[in-house]
Protein backbone atom coordinates (compact mmCIF):
# COMPACT_ATOMS: atom_id res chain seq x y z
CA UNK A 1 0.00 0.00 0.00
CA UNK A 2 1.19 3.25 -0.62
CA UNK A 3 2.23 5.62 1.90
CA UNK A 4 0.39 9.53 1.52
CA UNK A 5 2.78 11.64 1.09
CA UNK A 6 2.89 14.07 4.07
CA UNK A 7 1.63 17.85 3.58
CA UNK A 8 4.59 20.51 3.00
CA UNK A 9 2.50 22.82 5.50
CA UNK A 10 1.98 21.92 9.01
CA UNK A 11 -1.80 23.54 10.41
CA UNK A 12 -1.92 25.62 13.58
CA UNK A 13 -3.69 24.63 16.51
CA UNK A 14 -6.62 25.59 19.21
CA UNK A 15 -5.78 24.96 22.51
CA UNK A 16 -9.14 26.30 25.08
CA UNK A 17 -7.87 23.71 27.86
CA UNK A 18 -6.81 27.36 29.98
CA UNK A 19 -10.24 28.59 29.75
CA UNK A 20 -12.06 25.78 31.30
CA UNK A 21 -13.20 25.38 35.09
CA UNK A 22 -11.56 22.78 35.27
CA UNK A 23 -8.45 25.13 34.59
CA UNK A 24 -9.79 28.78 36.54
CA UNK A 25 -12.60 27.66 38.06
CA UNK A 26 -16.45 27.79 37.45
CA UNK A 27 -16.62 30.99 38.01
CA UNK A 28 -14.24 31.95 35.17
CA UNK A 29 -14.10 29.05 33.43
CA UNK A 30 -16.19 27.22 30.96
CA UNK A 31 -18.10 23.87 32.33
CA UNK A 32 -19.16 21.26 30.56
CA UNK A 33 -22.69 22.05 30.67
CA UNK A 34 -22.24 25.67 29.16
CA UNK A 35 -20.73 24.44 26.23
CA UNK A 36 -23.19 21.72 25.83
CA UNK A 37 -25.88 24.10 26.05
CA UNK A 38 -24.28 26.36 23.30
CA UNK A 39 -23.86 23.41 20.76
CA UNK A 40 -27.19 23.30 19.21
CA UNK A 41 -27.23 27.15 18.63
CA UNK A 42 -23.82 27.15 17.00
CA UNK A 43 -25.09 24.57 14.65
CA UNK A 44 -28.17 26.45 13.63
CA UNK A 45 -26.16 29.57 12.96
CA UNK A 46 -23.66 27.55 10.95
CA UNK A 47 -26.52 26.60 8.49
CA UNK A 48 -27.86 30.58 8.71
CA UNK A 49 -23.80 31.76 7.73
CA UNK A 50 -23.84 28.38 5.06
CA UNK A 51 -26.57 29.73 3.05
CA UNK A 52 -25.74 33.60 3.69
CA UNK A 53 -21.95 32.62 2.09
CA UNK A 54 -24.32 30.16 -0.51
CA UNK A 55 -26.17 33.26 -1.42
CA UNK A 56 -22.76 35.56 -1.70
CA UNK A 57 -24.12 37.85 0.71
CA UNK A 58 -20.95 38.11 2.14
CA UNK A 59 -17.79 37.42 -0.18
CA UNK A 60 -14.57 37.25 2.54
CA UNK A 61 -15.33 33.25 2.82
CA UNK A 62 -14.44 32.39 -0.75
CA UNK A 63 -12.01 35.18 -1.59
CA UNK A 64 -9.06 32.88 -2.20
CA UNK A 65 -10.45 31.04 -4.55
CA UNK A 66 -10.72 34.33 -7.22
CA UNK A 67 -7.67 32.36 -9.36
CA UNK A 68 -8.37 35.18 -11.77
CA UNK A 69 -7.81 38.25 -9.27
CA UNK A 70 -4.89 36.36 -7.90
CA UNK A 71 -3.47 36.08 -11.22
CA UNK A 72 -4.20 39.95 -12.06
CA UNK A 73 -2.16 41.11 -9.03
CA UNK A 74 0.57 38.68 -9.72
CA UNK A 75 0.58 39.75 -13.18
CA UNK A 76 0.51 43.39 -12.37
CA UNK A 77 3.28 43.31 -9.86
CA UNK A 78 5.38 41.80 -11.79
CA UNK A 79 4.94 44.56 -14.48
CA UNK A 80 5.42 46.92 -11.44
CA UNK A 81 8.68 45.45 -10.48
CA UNK A 82 10.40 45.29 -13.71
CA UNK A 83 10.19 49.08 -13.23
CA UNK A 84 12.68 49.44 -10.12
CA UNK A 85 10.63 50.83 -7.93
CA UNK A 86 12.66 51.26 -4.28
CA UNK A 87 9.53 52.16 -2.46
CA UNK A 88 5.52 50.85 -2.19
CA UNK A 89 3.32 53.54 -0.64
CA UNK A 90 0.24 52.23 -0.03
CA UNK A 91 -2.47 55.20 0.42
CA UNK A 92 -5.04 53.59 2.89
CA UNK A 93 -6.72 53.53 6.61
CA UNK A 94 -8.47 51.24 8.78
CA UNK A 95 -8.96 47.42 6.64
CA UNK A 96 -7.11 49.13 3.68
CA UNK A 97 -3.69 49.44 5.49
CA UNK A 98 -3.98 46.83 8.48
CA UNK A 99 -3.88 43.88 6.29
CA UNK A 100 -0.70 44.65 4.65
CA UNK A 101 0.52 45.72 7.93
CA UNK A 102 -0.02 42.63 9.65
CA UNK A 103 1.58 40.91 6.77
CA UNK A 104 4.87 42.66 6.13
CA UNK A 105 5.27 42.67 9.76
CA UNK A 106 4.64 38.62 9.70
CA UNK A 107 6.68 37.54 7.04
CA UNK A 108 9.10 40.39 6.67
CA UNK A 109 13.08 40.66 7.89
CA UNK A 110 12.18 42.92 10.49
CA UNK A 111 14.56 45.52 9.32
CA UNK A 112 13.58 45.07 5.41
CA UNK A 113 13.51 48.72 5.06
CA UNK A 114 16.69 49.37 6.09
CA UNK A 115 18.32 46.86 3.98
CA UNK A 116 20.05 47.02 0.74
CA UNK A 117 18.12 46.62 -2.39
CA UNK A 118 19.99 43.25 -2.89
CA UNK A 119 19.25 41.81 0.74
CA UNK A 120 15.50 42.75 -0.17
CA UNK A 121 15.45 40.78 -3.71
CA UNK A 122 14.99 43.69 -5.45
CA UNK A 123 11.59 44.29 -3.67
CA UNK A 124 10.85 47.83 -2.47
CA UNK A 125 10.18 48.86 0.68
CA UNK A 126 7.02 49.36 2.03
CA UNK A 127 5.75 52.46 3.52
CA UNK A 128 1.81 52.10 4.69
CA UNK A 129 0.47 55.66 5.25
CA UNK A 130 -2.50 54.97 7.34
CA UNK A 131 -3.16 58.29 9.19
CA UNK A 132 -2.94 61.92 8.08
CA UNK A 133 -0.61 63.20 10.45
CA UNK A 134 1.16 65.67 8.64
CA UNK A 135 4.55 65.62 10.00
CA UNK A 136 4.70 62.21 8.89
CA UNK A 137 3.15 61.82 5.70
CA UNK A 138 5.52 64.94 4.79
CA UNK A 139 8.88 63.24 6.28
CA UNK A 140 7.49 60.15 3.86
CA UNK A 141 7.47 62.55 1.18
CA UNK A 142 11.20 63.80 1.53
CA UNK A 143 12.70 59.69 1.95
CA UNK A 144 10.58 58.62 -0.85
CA UNK A 145 11.52 60.05 -4.04
CA UNK A 146 8.63 59.87 -6.55
CA UNK A 147 10.86 59.04 -9.70
CA UNK A 148 11.84 55.63 -7.51
CA UNK A 149 8.06 55.35 -5.96
CA UNK A 150 4.84 52.96 -6.52
CA UNK A 151 1.61 54.65 -4.77
CA UNK A 152 -1.11 51.97 -4.22
CA UNK A 153 -4.69 54.28 -3.29
CA UNK A 154 -7.10 51.94 -1.58
CA UNK A 155 -10.66 52.70 -0.79
CA UNK A 156 -13.58 51.39 -1.79
CA UNK A 157 -16.04 53.97 -2.06
CA UNK A 158 -12.70 56.59 -2.88
CA UNK A 159 -14.81 59.22 -0.91
CA UNK A 160 -12.72 57.84 2.47
CA UNK A 161 -11.47 61.25 3.54
CA UNK A 162 -7.87 60.81 5.00
CA UNK A 163 -7.48 58.61 2.10
CA UNK A 164 -8.29 61.25 -0.95
CA UNK A 165 -6.66 63.70 0.98
CA UNK A 166 -3.07 61.86 0.94
CA UNK A 167 -4.03 61.07 -2.87
CA UNK A 168 -4.80 64.51 -3.67
CA UNK A 169 -1.33 65.58 -2.41
CA UNK A 170 0.69 62.91 -3.79
CA UNK A 171 -1.04 63.44 -7.60
CA UNK A 172 -0.27 66.77 -7.50
CA UNK A 173 3.59 66.38 -6.01
CA UNK A 174 3.86 63.89 -9.18
CA UNK A 175 2.29 66.40 -11.47
CA UNK A 176 4.77 68.91 -10.71
CA UNK A 177 7.55 66.59 -10.77
CA UNK A 178 7.07 64.14 -13.18
CA UNK A 179 4.52 65.47 -15.19
CA UNK A 180 1.23 64.19 -15.91
CA UNK A 181 1.91 61.96 -18.06
CA UNK A 182 4.09 59.63 -15.61
CA UNK A 183 0.99 59.45 -13.19
CA UNK A 184 0.30 56.32 -14.83
CA UNK A 185 3.35 54.82 -14.05
CA UNK A 186 3.32 55.92 -10.61
CA UNK A 187 0.02 55.05 -9.01
CA UNK A 188 -2.27 52.15 -9.12
CA UNK A 189 -6.07 52.04 -7.67
CA UNK A 190 -7.79 49.34 -5.56
CA UNK A 191 -11.45 50.36 -4.94
CA UNK A 192 -14.85 49.17 -5.96
CA UNK A 193 -15.50 47.76 -9.57
CA UNK A 194 -17.60 49.43 -11.75
CA UNK A 195 -21.47 47.97 -13.13
CA UNK A 196 -24.51 49.50 -13.28
CA UNK A 197 -25.46 47.60 -9.73
CA UNK A 198 -22.26 48.71 -8.10
CA UNK A 199 -22.27 52.38 -6.52
CA UNK A 200 -19.77 54.76 -8.75
CA UNK A 201 -16.36 55.23 -6.80
CA UNK A 202 -14.83 58.53 -6.56
CA UNK A 203 -11.35 56.95 -7.67
CA UNK A 204 -13.17 55.95 -11.27
CA UNK A 205 -12.80 59.00 -12.86
CA UNK A 206 -8.93 59.22 -11.35
CA UNK A 207 -8.03 55.86 -12.72
CA UNK A 208 -10.02 57.29 -16.23
CA UNK A 209 -8.20 60.62 -15.89
CA UNK A 210 -4.88 59.12 -15.70
CA UNK A 211 -5.79 55.95 -17.87
CA UNK A 212 -3.97 53.83 -14.08
CA UNK A 213 -4.07 50.27 -13.29
CA UNK A 214 -7.25 49.30 -11.22
CA UNK A 215 -7.98 46.54 -8.89
CA UNK A 216 -11.63 45.25 -7.42
CA UNK A 217 -12.45 45.20 -4.48
CA UNK A 218 -15.83 42.85 -4.21
CA UNK A 219 -19.33 45.09 -2.99
CA UNK A 220 -19.76 41.95 -0.47
CA UNK A 221 -16.38 42.39 1.17
CA UNK A 222 -15.84 45.05 3.88
CA UNK A 223 -12.57 46.52 4.17
CA UNK A 224 -11.93 45.07 7.67
CA UNK A 225 -12.04 41.56 5.82
CA UNK A 226 -10.31 42.39 2.45
CA UNK A 227 -6.78 41.26 3.23
CA UNK A 228 -7.37 38.10 1.03
CA UNK A 229 -8.67 40.85 -1.61
CA UNK A 230 -6.17 42.80 -4.28
CA UNK A 231 -6.29 45.53 -1.07
CA UNK A 232 -3.61 43.10 0.46
CA UNK A 233 -2.74 40.64 -2.00
CA UNK A 234 -0.94 43.51 -4.63
CA UNK A 235 1.05 44.98 -1.73
CA UNK A 236 1.60 41.38 -1.06
CA UNK A 237 2.79 40.26 -4.56
CA UNK A 238 5.11 43.51 -4.68
CA UNK A 239 6.92 42.38 -1.44
CA UNK A 240 7.76 39.26 -3.19
CA UNK A 241 5.23 36.92 -0.75
CA UNK A 242 3.91 33.56 -1.04
CA UNK A 243 0.60 34.20 -2.40
CA UNK A 244 0.41 30.07 -3.26
CA UNK A 245 1.28 29.53 0.30
CA UNK A 246 -1.77 31.94 1.90
CA UNK A 247 -4.15 30.36 -0.51
CA UNK A 248 -2.93 26.74 0.41
CA UNK A 249 -3.76 28.25 4.65
CA UNK A 250 -7.23 29.92 3.57
CA UNK A 251 -8.13 26.60 2.37
CA UNK A 252 -7.11 24.42 4.90
CA UNK A 253 -8.63 26.64 7.45
CA UNK A 254 -11.98 26.53 5.76
CA UNK A 255 -12.17 23.53 5.36
CA UNK A 256 -12.14 23.30 9.23
CA UNK A 257 -14.12 26.19 9.53
CA UNK A 258 -17.02 24.89 7.10
CA UNK A 259 -17.82 21.99 9.83
CA UNK A 260 -20.62 22.93 11.94
CA UNK A 261 -19.35 21.34 15.47
CA UNK A 262 -17.95 23.30 17.68
CA UNK A 263 -15.17 21.28 18.84
CA UNK A 264 -14.20 20.56 15.22
CA UNK A 265 -14.31 23.85 13.99
CA UNK A 266 -11.10 26.56 15.64
CA UNK A 267 -12.80 29.80 14.60
CA UNK A 268 -17.01 28.74 16.06
CA UNK A 269 -14.80 26.90 19.16
CA UNK A 270 -12.85 30.72 19.48
CA UNK A 271 -16.04 32.43 19.09
CA UNK A 272 -17.98 29.98 21.44
CA UNK A 273 -15.53 31.16 23.62
CA UNK A 274 -15.24 34.70 24.02
CA UNK A 275 -19.10 34.90 23.83
CA UNK A 276 -19.95 33.19 26.69
CA UNK A 277 -16.96 34.70 28.83
CA UNK A 278 -18.57 38.15 27.64
CA UNK A 279 -22.14 37.38 28.56
CA UNK A 280 -21.47 34.82 31.43
CA UNK A 281 -18.56 35.04 33.52
CA UNK A 282 -18.05 38.89 32.97
CA UNK A 283 -14.77 38.87 30.67
CA UNK A 284 -15.91 42.10 28.73
CA UNK A 285 -12.18 42.65 26.93
CA UNK A 286 -10.34 39.98 24.75
CA UNK A 287 -6.84 40.93 24.84
CA UNK A 288 -4.25 39.21 21.99
CA UNK A 289 -0.64 38.56 23.45
CA UNK A 290 1.47 37.13 20.77
CA UNK A 291 5.06 35.47 21.83
CA UNK A 292 6.49 36.69 18.76
CA UNK A 293 7.61 40.08 17.69
CA UNK A 294 6.26 39.24 13.53
CA UNK A 295 2.57 38.19 14.79
CA UNK A 296 2.07 42.11 17.06
CA UNK A 297 0.53 43.41 13.88
CA UNK A 298 -1.61 40.22 13.30
CA UNK A 299 -3.03 41.43 17.21
CA UNK A 300 -3.52 45.22 15.84
CA UNK A 301 -5.88 44.02 12.94
CA UNK A 302 -7.48 42.24 15.19
CA UNK A 303 -8.34 44.97 17.06
CA UNK A 304 -9.87 46.70 14.23
CA UNK A 305 -11.82 43.27 13.10
CA UNK A 306 -13.51 42.89 16.50
CA UNK A 307 -14.24 46.16 17.91
CA UNK A 308 -15.80 47.37 14.59
CA UNK A 309 -17.70 43.92 14.12
CA UNK A 310 -19.06 43.78 17.20
CA UNK A 311 -19.75 47.00 19.18
CA UNK A 312 -22.58 47.50 18.16
CA UNK A 313 -25.80 49.51 19.81
CA UNK A 314 -28.64 47.95 17.94
CA UNK A 315 -29.28 44.19 17.46
CA UNK A 316 -29.73 42.50 13.87
CA UNK A 317 -33.18 43.52 13.68
CA UNK A 318 -31.80 46.99 14.14
CA UNK A 319 -34.69 48.18 17.10
CA UNK A 320 -33.70 46.43 20.10
CA UNK A 321 -30.47 48.64 22.09
CA UNK A 322 -28.26 45.90 23.31
CA UNK A 323 -24.69 47.35 23.52
CA UNK A 324 -22.49 44.33 22.65
CA UNK A 325 -18.89 43.73 22.25
CA UNK A 326 -15.98 43.16 23.88
CA UNK A 327 -13.00 45.65 24.10
CA UNK A 328 -10.26 44.26 22.39
CA UNK A 329 -6.09 45.19 24.01
CA UNK A 330 -3.29 44.52 21.84
CA UNK A 331 -0.38 43.44 23.68
CA UNK A 332 3.06 41.88 23.41
CA UNK A 333 5.25 39.47 24.72
CA UNK A 334 7.46 39.16 26.49
CA UNK A 335 7.59 42.86 26.54
CA UNK A 336 4.48 43.31 28.19
CA UNK A 337 5.12 41.08 31.05
CA UNK A 338 7.03 43.76 32.27
CA UNK A 339 4.06 46.13 31.85
CA UNK A 340 0.33 44.81 31.50
CA UNK A 341 0.89 41.78 32.74
CA UNK A 342 0.98 43.15 36.78
CA UNK A 343 -2.64 44.38 35.62
CA UNK A 344 -3.93 41.39 33.83
CA UNK A 345 -3.08 38.86 36.93
CA UNK A 346 -4.18 41.31 39.91
CA UNK A 347 -6.64 43.92 38.16
CA UNK A 348 -10.53 43.53 37.90
CA UNK A 349 -10.54 39.56 36.37
CA UNK A 350 -12.51 40.96 33.31
CA UNK A 351 -10.72 40.29 30.34
CA UNK A 352 -9.95 37.03 28.41
CA UNK A 353 -6.42 36.25 26.94
CA UNK A 354 -5.64 34.47 23.31
CA UNK A 355 -1.81 33.44 23.52
CA UNK A 356 -0.31 33.13 19.75
CA UNK A 357 2.43 31.15 20.20
CA UNK A 358 5.37 29.94 17.90
CA UNK A 359 6.64 26.67 17.97
CA UNK A 360 9.43 26.72 15.54
CA UNK A 361 11.33 30.67 14.75
CA UNK A 362 13.19 30.77 11.68
CA UNK A 363 16.37 31.44 13.68
CA UNK A 364 17.99 30.68 17.06
CA UNK A 365 20.30 32.46 19.03
CA UNK A 366 22.36 30.88 22.31
CA UNK A 367 23.12 33.12 24.58
CA UNK A 368 27.10 32.96 24.91
CA UNK A 369 28.99 31.68 28.47
CA UNK A 370 30.43 34.98 29.48
CA UNK A 371 30.06 37.71 32.57
CA UNK A 372 31.95 35.25 34.67
CA UNK A 373 31.81 37.85 37.45
CA UNK A 374 28.16 38.20 37.31
CA UNK A 375 27.05 35.59 39.97
CA UNK A 376 23.68 33.28 39.21
CA UNK A 377 23.66 33.33 35.78
CA UNK A 378 24.20 29.67 35.31
CA UNK A 379 20.64 29.04 34.19
CA UNK A 380 21.27 31.59 30.70
CA UNK A 381 24.88 30.21 30.26
CA UNK A 382 25.05 28.59 26.44
CA UNK A 383 21.22 28.62 26.82
CA UNK A 384 19.48 30.21 23.59
CA UNK A 385 17.13 33.24 23.29
CA UNK A 386 14.31 30.77 21.75
CA UNK A 387 13.97 28.45 25.00
CA UNK A 388 14.48 31.39 27.55
CA UNK A 389 11.11 32.95 25.01
CA UNK A 390 9.65 29.79 25.73
CA UNK A 391 9.77 29.57 29.24
CA UNK A 392 8.49 33.29 29.73
CA UNK A 393 5.72 32.40 27.79
CA UNK A 394 5.26 28.91 29.70
CA UNK A 395 5.47 31.08 33.23
CA UNK A 396 2.89 33.80 31.89
CA UNK A 397 0.32 30.74 30.65
CA UNK A 398 0.67 29.43 34.06
CA UNK A 399 1.15 32.85 36.36
CA UNK A 400 -2.50 33.69 34.46
CA UNK A 401 -3.55 30.11 35.47
CA UNK A 402 -2.84 30.87 39.74
CA UNK A 403 -4.74 34.05 39.21
CA UNK A 404 -7.76 32.21 37.34
CA UNK A 405 -7.20 33.91 34.27
CA UNK A 406 -9.18 32.40 31.08
CA UNK A 407 -6.25 32.01 28.22
CA UNK A 408 -6.89 30.34 24.28
CA UNK A 409 -4.14 29.36 23.33
CA UNK A 410 -3.20 29.01 19.25
CA UNK A 411 -0.04 27.33 18.52
CA UNK A 412 1.28 27.74 15.42
CA UNK A 413 4.26 25.29 14.21
CA UNK A 414 6.06 27.80 12.60
CA UNK A 415 5.77 31.56 11.14
CA UNK A 416 4.95 31.04 7.55
CA UNK A 417 3.08 32.61 4.71
CA UNK A 418 0.54 29.41 5.23
CA UNK A 419 0.35 29.93 8.80
CA UNK A 420 -0.62 33.39 8.75
CA UNK A 421 -3.27 33.06 6.11
CA UNK A 422 -5.05 30.47 8.50
CA UNK A 423 -5.08 32.92 11.78
CA UNK A 424 -6.35 35.56 9.93
CA UNK A 425 -8.91 33.45 8.04
CA UNK A 426 -9.97 31.56 10.87
CA UNK A 427 -10.10 35.08 12.98
CA UNK A 428 -12.42 36.45 9.86
CA UNK A 429 -14.93 33.52 10.55
CA UNK A 430 -14.89 33.34 14.15
CA UNK A 431 -15.83 37.18 13.43
CA UNK A 432 -18.90 36.47 11.49
CA UNK A 433 -19.57 33.98 13.95
CA UNK A 434 -19.14 35.89 16.86
CA UNK A 435 -21.97 38.49 15.37
CA UNK A 436 -24.49 35.62 15.03
CA UNK A 437 -24.11 34.55 18.78
CA UNK A 438 -24.36 38.33 19.95
CA UNK A 439 -27.11 38.76 17.52
CA UNK A 440 -25.76 41.83 15.69
CA UNK A 441 -24.63 43.06 12.08
CA UNK A 442 -20.74 41.80 12.05
CA UNK A 443 -20.14 43.94 8.55
CA UNK A 444 -21.56 47.41 9.49
CA UNK A 445 -19.79 50.38 11.22
CA UNK A 446 -22.72 52.82 11.63
CA UNK A 447 -21.07 54.58 14.82
CA UNK A 448 -17.71 54.96 12.62
CA UNK A 449 -19.79 56.80 9.96
CA UNK A 450 -21.37 59.55 11.72
CA UNK A 451 -17.40 60.64 13.06
CA UNK A 452 -17.30 60.66 9.02
CA UNK A 453 -20.00 62.58 8.68
CA UNK A 454 -19.19 65.15 11.58
CA UNK A 455 -15.85 65.45 10.34
CA UNK A 456 -16.66 66.54 6.75
CA UNK A 457 -19.24 69.31 7.88
CA UNK A 458 -16.44 70.65 10.08
CA UNK A 459 -14.34 70.72 6.75
CA UNK A 460 -17.07 72.53 4.79
CA UNK A 461 -18.70 69.76 3.22
CA UNK A 462 -22.27 68.71 2.68
CA UNK A 463 -23.73 71.52 4.20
Amino acid sequence: MQKKAKSVYEDLRVDISRAKSAAVGAADGLTPGEFHEIEPRVARLHATLTKERKDKKYGFYDLYKDKVAFDGVKDVACHFSEMGFKNLVVLGIGGSALGITALHTALGDPYRNLRGRKARDGRPRLFVMDNIDPVTFKTMMHVCKPEKTLYNVISKSGGTAETIAQLMIVVDMLEKKLGAGAVKDHLVVTTSPRGEKAPKSLLHPVADAYDLVSFDIPLNVGGRFSVFSPVGMFPAAMLGMDLDAMVAGCAAMDKQCSRASLTDNPAYLRAAVQYLMDVRKGKVMSVMMPYADGLRDVADWYRQLWAESLGKKFDLEGKKEVFTGQTPIKALGVTDQHSQVQLYREGPNNKLFTILEVKRFSASLRIPDVLPQVKGLDYLRNATMNKLMAAELRGTLDALKMSHRPVIRVILPALNAYTVAQVLYMLEVETAMAGCLYHVDAFNQPGVEEGKIIARKLMGGDR
